[in-house]
Order: C-alpha cells, then sequence, then structure tokens
C-alpha cells in the first residue's frame, strides 16, 4: 500500500474514531486543562490564609507554612536559617508527581526547588553538570542534537532533583537508574554545609540520598554521563505476555544494537493483560548528518480524547487498544519516515511530556503505581495482577513494563534484575473510590511480595506499616540514619510523617 493511501485510510479511521466519541460523550475529553485538577469533595482544599500545595493527583491538598521559590543556593541555606528560627519543618518540592504528599507536609515550610536550573556541559568528560530543578525536557533541548542522557524516566516533566530523590529508571534497559549515572553531587544538610558526594565520596550519603525521599539533604547539583545522541530505528512486535521474558533475554539482551525497550500490555477486554506491544530502538550502523530538531508530541488533543474516553468502558477500551495498534503508528512523528520503522535520535522517544494525560474532567483523577518483580516470576504475576484488577473492577487505563537491574542504593526497590509492571489507574474522587483503590493497592502489594518483588514508594500511601516493612526490610534503618544526617529531624514530608513512627515503634499493626 502507498504511503499516500496509508495517510488517507488512517485520517478516515480517526474521523470515524472523532465522530464516535463526540456523538457518545462531547468534546470534553479532549479539552485543555484550563488550571490545576481540583478533586472535589473527597480532597477538599484547606480553609484558612495560609498556603496551599497538592500533587499531581490531586487528592492531597495540603496547608504549608510558605513556599520558597528556589533561584540560588542562597535561598536554600536561607530557608534553612529561618526554618530552625521559627521551629518549622522543610520540605522539597519539584515538579511534585510523587502522588503521596512526598514533596510536602502539613505546616512545612517548602522549597519550590524549579526555578533552580542552570546547567553547563563538559563535552570532552561527556559529563552535565546540572542544577536539581531543571526538568529532563530542559536538559534535553540543552544536549540535543549531539548528545542524550543515559538514564531517565520514559517521560520528561520531571525534575532531577525529584529523579533521584526516587532513583528513577526508563526506557534504557542497558543504562539501569539515575543513580547509577551520577559522577558527583553536592547536597546540603540541615546544617548549610555542603557536602560533594559519589560512590567513592561519602559513599553511605550518597547511598542514603539516592532514593531517599528528600530525607537527608536538598540536592543542588548532579554532574551526570551523557552520551551520544545516536540514532536508531524503532521498531513494535505483537506478542503474548508470556513470551515477553524470552524476547527480552534472546532478542533484546543479547544484541547490544537494541538501546531502548518498553512495553505495553492490552487493557482491552478480549485481551486484557495477555496481547503485549514491545517497543524497540536499535542502533543503525551510519549515522546521518543531520538530526531532526526535537519538536513537542503531536496530535495532543487526539491523545486525550481516545486516552480519557477509554475510561467509559469495555468498548472504548478495546478501541484504545486497536488505536494503539493500528492507528498510533500512522499518526506519530516520524523524523525521517521509512516504511520498516522510524529512524529517531536518542532523544526523541523520551522528549514527551504528556500533555495529553492532563485533564479538568469532573469526579476523578489517575493513579499511577510500579511492581518490580523477579524476571522469573513476571507470568504467575501477571496472571495475579489480571484476577486481582478484575475482582476489583479496576479501571485499568495503562500497563507498561521496563526492564531494571539490580540497585545499590539504601532503600532499594531492585536488590536482583527484575522487570516493572508499570500501571495508570483510573479512580473516582469519592471516598468509596479511594477505598476501593486502597483496597487494591494493598492486595496488589501482597501479590508483589508473594513473588518476591517489591512495590515503588513514590505513590499513594494505601500500603500498612507491615507491608512496607515486608518489602522493604531496611526501611527501619532508613529511618534511623535521620539521627545521624538531620538528627532534629528538620526534613520531613507526609511519607516520613506516616511511617516512621510507627516503624521505629516496632509496630506492625
Amino acid at each position: 500500500m502507498t504511503t499516500k493511501r496509508r495517510t488517507f485510510r488512517a485520517a478516515a479511521i480517526v474521523f470515524l474514531i472523532l465522530g464516535t466519541i463526540a456523538i457518545a460523550g462531547g468534546w470534553k475529553y479532549a479539552a485543555d486543562p484550563s488550571a490545576d485538577k481540583d478533586c472535589g469533595p473527597v480532597a477538599p482544599r484547606p480553609t484558612g490564609s495560609g498556603r496551599t500545595i497538592n500533587d499531581v493527583s490531586c487528592l492531597n491538598p495540603t496547608p504549608v507554612s510558605d513556599i520558597i521559590a528556589v533561584q540560588t543556593i542562597d535561598d536554600v541555606s536561607g530557608a534553612l536559617t529561618r526554618a530552625r528560627r521559627e521551629g518549622l519543618k522543610v520540605s522539597i518540592a519539584g515538579a511534585r508527581h510523587s502522588q503521596g504528599g512526598h514533596a510536602f507536609a502539613p505546616g512545612a515550610l517548602v522549597l519550590d526547588m524549579r526555578g533552580f536550573k542552570s546547567m553547563s556541559l563538559d563535552e570532552n568528560a561527556r559529563v552535565l553538570k546540572v542544577q536539581s530543578g531543571a526538568t529532563w525536557h530542559d536538559i534535553q533541548k540543552y544536549l540535543h542534537p549531539r548528545f542524550a542522557v543515559k538514564a531517565m524516566q520514559s517521560t520528561d516533566l520531571f525534575t532531577v532533583g525529584g529523579s533521584i530523590s526516587v532513583n528513577a529508571h526508563g526506557m534504557d534497559h542497558q543504562a539501569g537508574s539515575v543513580g547509577g549515572t551520577i559522577r558527583a553531587m553536592r547536597v546540603m544538610t540541615v546544617d548549610g554545609t555542603v557536602h560533594q558526594v559519589s560512590h567513592t565520596e561519602e559513599p553511605e550519603f550518597f547511598r542514603l540520598v539516592v532514593g531517599g525521599y528528600g530525607l537527608f539533604g536538598i540536592i543542588l547539583d548532579a554532574d551526570l554521563e551523557i552520551t551520544e545522541n545516536a540514532v536508531y530505528r524503532s521498531g513494535r512486535a505483537v506478542i503474548d505476555y508470556k513470551d515477553f521474558p524470552a524476547f527480552f533475554e534472546q532478542r533484546i539482551q543479547r544484541d547490544e544494537t537494541y538501546r531502548l525497550l518498553y512495553a505495553h500490555l492490552s487493557t482491552a477486554p478480549q485481551s486484557f493483560l495477555r496481547e503485549t506491544i514491545a517497543y524497540t530502538y536499535q542502533q543503525v550502523p551510519s549515522q546521518p548528518s543531520q538530526i531532526p530538531p526535537l519538536e513537542d508530541v503531536g496530535s495532543v488533543r487526539l491523545r486525550r480524547f481516545v486516552f480519557n474516553f477509554s475510561k467509559m468502558g469495555a468498548l472504548p477500551m478495546r478501541l484504545k487498544w486497536w488505536a494503539e495498534k493500528n492507528i498510533e503508528p500512522r499518526i506519530e512523528s516520524c523524523p525521517a519516515g521509512e516504511d520498516n520503522g522510524c529512524l529517531v535520535s536518542r532523544n526523541h522517544p523520551m522528549h514527551d511530556s504528556v500533555p495529553y494525560l492532563m485533564n479538568s474532567l469532573a469526579g476523578e483523577t489517575d493513579i499511577l503505581q510500579e511492581y518490580f518483580i523477579p524476571r522469573d516470576r513476571f507470568v504467575p504475576f501477571v496472571d495475579g495482577l489480571r484476577r486481582i484488577a478484575a475482582a476489583n473492577r479496576a479501571n485499568l487505563l495503562n500497563a507498561s513494563i521496563r526492564v531494571v537491574h539490580r540497585e545499590d542504593n539504601f532503600l532499594n526497590y531492585a536488590p536482583g534484575d527484575m522487570f516493572a509492571v508499570v500501571l495508570y489507574l483510573n479512580q473516582k474522587t469519592t471516598a468509596q473510590g479511594s477505598e476501593r483503590m486502597a483496597m487494591l493497592t494493598r492486595e496488589l502489594i501482597d501479590l508483589t511480595i508473594a513473588s518476591n518483588g517489591r512495590f515503588f514508594l513514590p505513590y499513594q500511601l494505601h500500603y500498612t506499616p507491615a507491608q512496607l516493612r515486608r518489602s522493604y526490610p531496611e526501611i527501619e534503618a532508613f529511618f534511623r540514619a535521620k539521627d545521624q544526617y538531620d538528627p532534629g529531624h528538620l526534613l520531613t514530608n507526609t511519607f516520613y510523617n506516616k511511617y516512621a513512627p510507627t516503624i521505629l515503634a516496632g509496630q506492625q499493626p
């Protein structure tokens, strides 16, 4: 089929999709959000004259003492001095995409790091020095077209400091986590002292700060390893979920030219968590003389239409999965069009701030969860996930697979090589909706623990202290380490306030 005929066919199908959605539910599913989302009565905004902060879940409106827009290092040290003088606690916020109050606490002085984002490049050493408030979107624009980062999330809207604080990982199955690409970083402790830390300089402190949720010091800047912005050929393979481990081991892991990988499990009823699309990016042997510029993701309203409409039930979800398999390949940006895959630079697949996931739909919100599973337990875990999701009537919008390696930070989500299963769920913003999500989360965590896996901590705080202990046996030692580096417990957040007292008291409710 010629390119012109394929384009015409895709356009006709897209028109049909738009017409169907418009008739069924109106254009609200595609509307751009006009302001930060308000989740309504289940998360009422605090009253009073103080300031309020929330995270992307919109379920945690929290009154705080003040929000400091950090521009300089002096702003950070000045805020710490003020907090000690006024008897305040301090929390550290970036893009606030953690969903359990990890970036703030009631009554705290919040450091908004997003204006603290200068960077410089040492091309010979292949090292980027970047302040912690810069986003990966900022970094990609700065490095492109010659260079790219080694490790980041699969989307670029997070800050460097936030990514280090959760030890984020992404599409590069060879590079591992962000923490593994840090040459060194500067961290300010609560007494105002600036420490240069790395895998060899104050290594214990380094291991606590990476994946430490902002509880041990304030990350000022980091020296990150970068790499060439090589050109890859994109590919897709539709496989059964049971074949994914072998697909990775036999095809991807054994061929170093495959540089990026992720997969989507079907959320459509007829193939729920069975059919799988694996997305691959394989380095081409010869690099083009010019690399196209980075452009923001296109077809935002169409993507938002399909995604939001899919929340409405089985038929819309079938449409979404069908569109991902058949329409998305025809409308996605392809800087150098090819019949057998796009040629894209390393930066292109990760240059996505997911604007199509943002909406102002009333009475609902979307929630992330992530589970790390030993690779030989992946299939039974997915079988259990399917059973639990069906029993709880979970509105699962997306299920992704990533590859993670054994990590070495203190609060470690991957003590061995694992697959990460990332869930994006829709919930009603009612008391019943939140309770149903809590029950689902606790069941999935029990399944994960039974699979010798671990759950990711930056999300809703529905898990019990006992589940936290079972998944992270080192959690008590982690909390006790604050006595050495933060003896007054000046740095805090909602996660710490909820779990540390119970864990340190030795209770297991």
